[in-house]
């Protein structure tokens, strides 16, 4: 994989995805989808002096081009470059495929096991690494940086003591939420996202902290799941870590959760009936679902 990070004017951000046989068509589209300026617009340099890299044949690849791992490409938009505009015949043919092409942002389902939220992250953090044994090591990661700091983190923060705490969220049938979210996102230094499909509105934790990368999840009420943008090449792995100034990011997240609110793809933790998908055990409310859940080890709930 290259590591590489991309300069423009709303900041820099990391390319995901990428390595030396990726073609110079895969970088123009990560490049527009981070900064918004199209392939045919964007002129990109690197070095120093900069110079300008020839990405004329989309299908050559990125070993053909004078970059390593490590290098910043400099994006500007190049406003000599005029886009030619389609003749009317052709531009509902021309909408109708850029809908079908267009990167999308969609839900990376992860198992219902007690740990979804460290699970989420840590898919999101690490670039779409999908480790389910991540759980325990995050679990004690928290519990460390808890127990480092307990006159932040408190009995009056926490709902409990400092060190009743940091043993409760090492234990694997325990579920994380707002505090460990927090948590994580000063620990790795950028923004998480939590879109709630029952009420379509976003948490964003370390909004003010001035970070310039963001990842995002989705959370219907019990269950978190990991928010990526997966491209139509199906050769492109999907993207996770998103900038901070990516606000057509969020807006597609919140149709995302707009959908699901509209299917009652949520569950209502004050109100809701549910029954236990495993046993059939119907329940009332959160606190009945999460004790049944420490108990029998059940964890796939349906909203009745």
């Amino acid at each position: 994989m290259l590591r590489l990070r991309c300069k423009s004017r709303e900041g820099t951000h990391l390319l995901q995805g990428l390595n030396d046989v990726s073609s110079i068509r895969e970088l123009q589209e990560r490049i527009a989808a981070l900064t918004g300026i199209s392939g045919p617009m964007q002129r990109v340099m690197v070095g120093f002096p900069p110079e300008t890299l020839d990405l004329s044949n989309g299908e050559a690849t990125l070993r053909d081009l004078p970059i390593k791992s490590g290098d910043t490409l400099i994006v500007e938009e190049d406003k000599n470059r005029q886009n030619t505009a389609p003749s009317p015949a052709s531009k509902q043919c021309i909408n109708s495929q850029t809908e079908s092409t267009s990167p999308i942002i969609a839900r990376r389902v992860v198992p219902a096991d007690n740990s979804c939220l460290f699970t989420s992250i840590y898919y999101v953090v690490e670039g779409g690494v999908y480790d389910p044994a991540c759980a325990p090591e995050m679990r004690n990661l928290i519990a460390e940086i808890v127990s480092s700091d307990p006159t932040c983190y408190s009995e009056a923060v926490l709902g409990k003591s400092n060190e009743e705490y940091c043993a409760w969220i090492r234990r694997e049938d325990t579920w994380g939420g707002a505090i460990e979210v927090s948590i994580l996102s000063k620990f790795y230094q950028c923004e998480i996202c939590v879109v709630d499909t029952q009420t379509v509105r976003i948490d964003r934790f370390g909004e003010d902290a001035g970070y310039t990368r963001r990842v995002m999840l989705i959370y219907d009420g019990i269950h978190y799941d990991p928010l990526q943008r997966q491209f139509p090449d199906p050769d492109m792995p999907p993207m996770t870590v998103f900038s901070t100034s990516d606000d057509p990011a969020l807006v597609q997240a919140l149709e995302l959760a707009e959908d699901a609110r509209r299917k009652r793809q949520f569950t209502d933790v004050n109100r809701f009936a549910l029954r236990c998908i495993v046993c059939q055990k119907g329940l009332t409310g959160q606190s009945a679902a999460r004790d049944h859940a420490k108990e029998t080890g059940h964890t796939n709930f349906g909203e009745v």
